[in-house]
């Protein structure tokens, strides 16, 4: 039944190819990465291979990447996405040898992949379950680890219509999961090869604000306003949505003892428009559009271009994060590294980060425009509550991070002895 499905979604993709340019991507992808492999793999050489659905398991799984290419050159990396919004975006990444999309889990597909790289070990980043991948991967013992795992009841795993795919999770050496609840629901099944470790993300943000960008424009921008004096509070709303939007910026218009920068999470022109016609009575520019000396006399800084925002967050007093008024919060984590209270939206319930920095007062959740006017007020009124909340944000990541460690600790160690060679 699964091989079924398999071979209907691929019918599927390449009908709709015709119609979406991110899917024709995705699949003119597909159809060369085995071609690639043949031409860029290095008979010689051995390969540990990661594969992350898209660009924010990448990001999760980024310092595993990194920390095993460190301490075992020895190795090359392949890497593999599902999706284009991984792979277009670090197609060009320099931390791996390879970097190519992953064929839709047909039983030829997976065959023909396998024979052409032989990897000698591989990780799959958090929800990815390919079936005859990972038998043939079995099939040839080679260890694969699944990496800052997180289970929930409601998966199919553990529903008793599932129990058959299921089995697919034997086919794993060890599972490294983000918490007690994933350990328990896989040992309900029978598995029982897992160690809780926490969340690979949290050192991946403090990765980034390690090498965080100097930006002049937005240092200006938060340094000065027209009077010559620094402004009292700077917020950063970052990944932000219409309905995001449509609270802060209200608020934003009738507190003028704060600057605002925004990073939407869609940059478009339409968009952009939308922003700006939403500001009333204050100076609005757009990043590329400016200069630090314009910068410095504006209420509202304009993020309209990608890849800022981790380093923009250190320049905030407060920090939004958006996509909580829609399909879920985007990554809080980047902002809280930087010592600042989050605010988010309603849907962050399946977001363990989200929950954490609720429990430690790091973070604040908002369902209404009221909800968010109460939360600033009271930020803005008593600096030690500001101060205090930023304080517990930034130490709740701190203490989080370290699943890197464990887990290559775990692979290094004499039970595993996979890296290290004899």
């Amino acid at each position: 039944m699964y091989n079924i499905l398999m071979h209907l979604y691929e019918l599927v993709v390449i009908i709709y190819s015709f119609f979406n340019k991110k899917v024709k991507k995705m699949w003119d992808g597909e159809r060369i990465a085995v071609r690639t492999l043949r031409e860029k793999v290095d008979p010689n050489a051995e390969y540990i291979w990661f594969h992350a659905a898209s660009l924010g398991e990448f990001e999760q799984g980024r310092p595993l990447i990194e920390q095993i290419r460190h301490d075992h050159p020895e190795y090359k990396i392949l890497l593999t996405f599902f999706s284009p919004s991984g792979y277009e975006v670090r197609k060009n990444y320099e931390g791996a040898d390879i970097v190519t999309y992953l064929p839709i889990d047909t039983v030829i597909n997976a065959r023909r992949f396998l024979r052409a790289v032989r990897p000698v070990m591989a990780f799959f980043i958090k929800y990815e379950f390919w079936y005859n991948y990972l038998h043939i991967l079995r099939h040839r013992h080679v260890p694969v680890y699944s990496v800052s795992s997180i289970f929930r009841p409601s998966q199919v795993f553990f529903q008793w219509y599932g129990r058959s795919y299921g089995h697919v999770l034997r086919c794993f050496t060890r599972f490294y999961v983000q918490n007690n609840e994933s350990r328990e629901l896989l040992h309900g099944i029978g598995i029982d090869d897992v160690e809780v470790v926490g969340d690979t993300r949290f050192d991946r943000v403090i990765q980034i604000k390690e090498a965080a960008k100097q930006l002049p424009i937005v240092e200006a921008f938060t340094a000065g306003n027209r009077n010559g004096t620094a402004p009292e509070r700077v917020f950063v709303a970052g990944s932000s949505w219409p309905p995001d939007e449509e609270i802060f910026i209200t608020y934003f218009n009738r507190h003028r003892n704060w600057k605002l920068i925004i990073a939407p999470h869609v940059v478009s022109d339409n968009h952009l428009r939308q922003i700006m016609a939403m500001v009333k009575d204050r100076k609005v520019v757009r990043y590329t559009q400016t200069t630090p000396e314009e910068a410095a006399t504006a209420d509202f800084l304009i993020i309209d271009c990608y890849g800022l925002l981790s380093s923009i967050y250190r320049y905030g007093s407060v920090a939004y994060v958006g996509g909580g008024f829609g399909v879920g919060i985007h990554n809080v984590l980047e902002a809280a590294v930087w010592n600042i209270p989050v605010i988010f939206g309603p849907n962050n319930k399946r977001f363990d980060e989200a929950q954490g920095l609720l429990a430690v007062k790091g973070g604040y959740e908002i369902q209404t425009a009221d909800d968010f006017d109460n939360i600033m007020s009271q930020l803005d009124s008593d600096p030690q509550m500001l101060a205090k909340s930023g304080q517990e944000a930034g130490k709740y990541v701190e203490q989080l991070a370290g699943a890197t460690r464990k887990i290559l600790a775990s692979i290094n160690s004499k039970a595993n002895e996979q890296l290290v060679r004899k």
